[in-house]
């Protein structure tokens, strides 16, 4: 497969640009893509000084540019130079100017906005750091989810990308030794989601844990029959309290995530009102 020059320019910080790009490039068999990434660029004179870099790598050129001289400046030179351009979000700009019937305001880093949405996003991080691994649960029934799963179930990244989308949320490791707090059982505003793997899959993603930390590997740790019953044990926790479940075996953290986002807004939906905590172990 050739080899493409993907150069990636934005405005902003650039990360919009960088997942429709990631997005999309997913959908090819291993193409080779080096990308060339080019945020904040407000000037003339920086663009100008880029476009050096599009004569000496050609390829395909994403771009996100709210300024409409710097904008056109870039098509400009793009076109002269015979590199394919494309205006990332204009398509969807386009659609919500005609359904809204408002123009787009043209902002730079709009989405970087301080707006509630912003500091709502910041204080649900703050909390989900504070309550990691069974922490502070206390507090849990502020949260707004709760992810409950054996260890290396993927809990803290899940919460951490959940919690950049704006969702607070705590995380609790289940132990068969150590019972979790009664609480657990008991929350009424948090919605419960169990996260569940392969035993498999599990043994393999803690043996890669324990090799990282140069640490010894004959242990109950990565036990195939200890580990069996870890996932047993959680399981029958997750089904006796009546508890979702999702298994992370084959999903990506955004996948996970985007689950649980899913889980959350159909119960919301439904007024929260299905019963939580009825047979703790």
């Amino acid at each position: 497969m050739p080899r493409l020059n993907l150069h990636l320019l934005s405005d902003s910080t650039g990360e919009t640009l960088e997942m429709i790009a990631k997005a999309a490039i997913a959908q090819f068999d291993g193409p080779e893509v080096a990308r060339h990434f080019w945020p904040m660029v407000r000037s003339r004179q920086h663009l100008d000084r880029i476009m050096e870099e599009f004569k000496a790598h050609p390829g395909l050129v994403l771009y996100t540019l709210a300024n409409p001289e710097t904008r056109a400046r870039l098509e400009e030179r793009c076109s002269a130079l015979g590199l394919p351009h494309i205006a990332a979000l204009d398509a969807v700009t386009h659609a919500l100017e005609d359904h809204l019937g408002q123009t787009a305001h043209g902002r730079t880093g709009a989405r970087h906005v301080l707006d509630k949405a912003y500091f709502d996003r910041v204080d649900a991080i703050q909390f989900t750091i504070a309550h990691d691994d069974g922490i502070g649960w206390e507090n849990w029934e502020e949260a707004q989810i709760v992810l409950a799963g054996v260890s290396r179930t993927s809990k803290t990244p899940t919460s951490i990308y959940l919690a950049n989308r704006g969702f607070k949320v705590a995380n609790i490791p289940l132990v068969v030794e150590s019972p979790p707090p009664p609480s657990l059982f008991s929350l009424k505003h948090p919605m419960v989601v169990g996260l569940t793997t392969a035993p498999k899959r599990l043994i393999e993603i803690r043996r890669n844990r324990l090799l990282s930390l140069n640490e010894r590997t004959e242990t109950a740790y990565i036990d195939e029959e200890r580990v069996e019953k870890e996932v047993a044990f959680a399981r029958r926790m997750f089904a006796d309290n009546g508890w979702p479940v999702i298994d992370v075996t084959r999903r990506s953290i955004e996948e996970t995530a985007a689950a649980v986002i899913k889980l959350y807004q159909e119960r919301e939906a439904r007024g929260n009102d299905e019963p939580h905590g009825i047979k703790p172990i």
